[in-house]
């Protein structure tokens, strides 16, 4: 018997992520000197950060917010519990594509998610970083 595609699903990204160490960093941040994958995760391209400076081995807008729940955020018309709530049901729906887009990705080294938001704590890659983890 053939197996499920939900069990395909879960057998694939145990896979991925029983060896893979996620990271976040501001793509603003000097690269460090390691050999991390960088994805930038963020819908809009960083102000002031060329495309050679950034270093990027990945751009995967798809795994930002939605341009509504973003600028919902960023104007303060929601709460952070609120953003995460919301953007966390966003990553549900596309956990297909996520871990798509995943397939490319060279399981052997760390992945480091990239933002450009000031504030370290209450960003999407924060939250985008537990939800890979728990896949």
């Amino acid at each position: 018997m053939f197996p499920t595609y939900k069990a395909i699903l879960i057998i694939r990204s145990l896979f991925y992520f029983q060896i893979m160490n996620i990271e976040t960093a501001r793509i603003y941040e000097d690269k460090e000197t390691s050999d991390n994958i960088r994805i930038l995760v963020d819908r809009l391209w960083p102000r002031g950060i060329s495309k050679k400076e950034a270093h990027l081995d990945y751009w995967h807008k798809q795994w930002a917010p939605s341009d509504d729940l973003r600028r919902k955020f960023h104007d303060n018309k929601i709460s952070w519990d609120e953003f995460s709530k919301n953007y966390k049901s966003e990553l549900k729906e596309n956990k297909n594509q996520i871990l798509n887009d995943l397939e490319e990705v060279d399981k052997r080294k760390s992945l480091t998610l990239l933002y450009g938001s000031k504030d370290k704590t209450h960003n999407h890659a924060v939250l985008l970083k537990d939800f890979l983890k728990d896949l």
